[in-house]
């Protein structure tokens, strides 16, 4: 299930690094907001009220505000995407060093104002560092018989992951994504062609930080609870790195990278460091060195790979045709 968390956030990092070119550094906070939406919508955090709309059979005589899984989804995800045009609207005109310097300060304000927000002005927002548990369950049968037990959760996470993908491969091909690309190549030319630059960043931004939502309120689902020290800058880099190894504006290829580092993370780090401290008799905790393992990663694509694992043709054919000038500049000495 996080491993589906992983691969919907990613695939919405990827519409505003890979489709627009636009670095964000701070993806945590929609992931953030998200997880917040399901905790404000789908738990008894706010006593007060009693509200509900489709909750789940257990939710029925809770106080609280219970709506629906999917009606949360979509919430959140508009949260995001409102919260992405608030914070878009002044910093997309910047250039892309600075940009990179206002999302990574956004990344980092929006978990502490949830890690310090159980008292702003009187109102709890967050809960602060306790969060908000447990959140209703998503409303479904228990499991799906047959030759594979699979828990109706993990179907639910497939099709979202399914739908955002479906997603991203119809932006790529549609007139916005064509806009985004031309962006990404060259602003200038995209603007004499008559792309207006600012809604089209701005709608890379809204669009990407929806499918944040939607991770965010599925992964808080998937925990049952949304806690302010989960969102720290480290997903972020993941995320990011996701994206630069699998191929950035490729979505199979984003695909491919964030499972393989969802897999490295939760299972296979874990299992070689089993492995090389029964061997040697070492003590190790080699998942604490996961940010050295992802961030060499990102140094070596840099340097030898820089389209990814499975590279979008059009990227490629862009960076192959600089390094063939380089060379073919070499060779007229």
């Amino acid at each position: 299930n996080e491993a589906m968390v992983w691969v919907i956030c990613a695939l919405g990092l990827n519409i505003v690094v890979g489709y627009a070119g636009l670095l964000d550094l701070g993806f945590v906070a929609f992931w953030a907001i998200g997880g917040y939406s399901a905790g404000w919508f789908m738990s008894t955090f706010f006593r007060q009220v009693t509200f509900h709309f489709f909750s789940s059979p257990d939710a029925a005589d809770q106080p609280g505000i219970h709506v629906s899984f999917w009606g949360v989804l979509i919430i959140g995800g508009i949260i995001c995407a409102i919260f992405g045009i608030i914070i878009g609207a002044p910093t997309l005109r910047l250039k892309s060093d600075y940009l990179a310097l206002v999302t990574l300060g956004f990344g980092e304000i929006i978990p502490q104002v949830f890690t310090n927000g159980e008292n702003i002005g009187g109102f709890n927002l967050s809960n602060g560092t306790k969060g908000i548990s447990p959140i209703d369950n998503v409303s479904v049968p228990g499991k799906i018989l047959g030759p594979f037990d699979f828990s109706w959760k993990f179907a639910i996470f497939v099709f979202l992951t399914a739908v955002m993908v479906f997603v991203s491969l119809r932006l790529r091909k549609g007139r916005l994504g064509r806009a985004w690309l031309a962006i990404r190549e060259d602003e200038l030319a995209a603007s004499m062609m008559g792309v207006a630059l600012m809604p089209t960043k701005l709608a890379a931004y809204a669009v990407g930080a929806f499918s944040g939502g939607v991770g965010g309120v599925a992964f808080a689902t998937h925990v049952n609870g949304v806690f302010a020290d989960r969102f720290n800058f480290s997903i972020s880099i993941i995320l990011l790195a996701m994206v630069v190894l699998g191929g950035m504006g490729n979505v199979w290829g984003v695909m491919v990278g964030a499972l393989l580092i969802a897999w490295i993370n939760s299972t296979g780090l874990p299992a070689f460091g089993d492995l090389v401290n029964n061997s040697f008799g070492t003590s190790i905790n080699f998942p604490s060195y996961n940010f050295l393992l992802f961030g060499g990663v990102l140094i070596l694509m840099m340097l030898y790979k820089r389209e990814g694992m499975i590279p979008e043709s059009r990227l490629k054919a862009i960076l192959h045709e600089s390094d063939d000038e380089t060379s073919n500049l070499g060779g007229h000495h």
